[in-house]
């Protein structure tokens, strides 16, 4: 069982749960079965109600951020996950400049390969 955490110890919504995977995060979190955790939520729905429980659980599912799709590696990974579930378009803008630094650079190389000083030099050298 892969588990994720962020730094702060924070509980994540699980991907493959029956219903917004609320159930499954809290007893990933909690590192106790799904089927007690269900069956627990099924006992508080019977005794509070329809209504207050739909709504504890909806808003839970609100707040509880989706578990990455991949294990977080490192320290960066984990900046970036947090950034993004809480700011998709700043993330976004990242990616964007990051993949716009790496086009630079790779232009300056082509430039450099294909440039006529690359191939005297390499006549020259061989």
């Amino acid at each position: 069982m892969t588990r994720y955490y962020n730094k702060q110890g924070g509980i994540y919504r699980s991907r493959d749960g029956v219903f917004l995977g609320v159930c499954k995060g809290v007893a990933d979190y909690f590192d106790f079965s799904v089927f007690w955790v269900r069956i627990a939520l099924v006992i508080v729905f019977i005794f509070s109600g329809f209504w207050p429980m739909i709504g504890v659980y909806l808003v839970a599912a609100f707040f509880m951020r989706p578990e990455p799709v991949r294990p977080i590696a490192s320290e960066g990974e984990q900046e970036f996950y947090d950034s993004y579930v809480h700011s998709p378009r700043s993330a976004a803008q990242r990616l964007k400049k990051k993949f716009h630094d790496l086009d630079r650079r790779i232009r300056r190389m082509e430039d450099k390969v294909t440039g006529r000083e690359y191939e005297w030099e390499k006549r020259f050298n061989s």
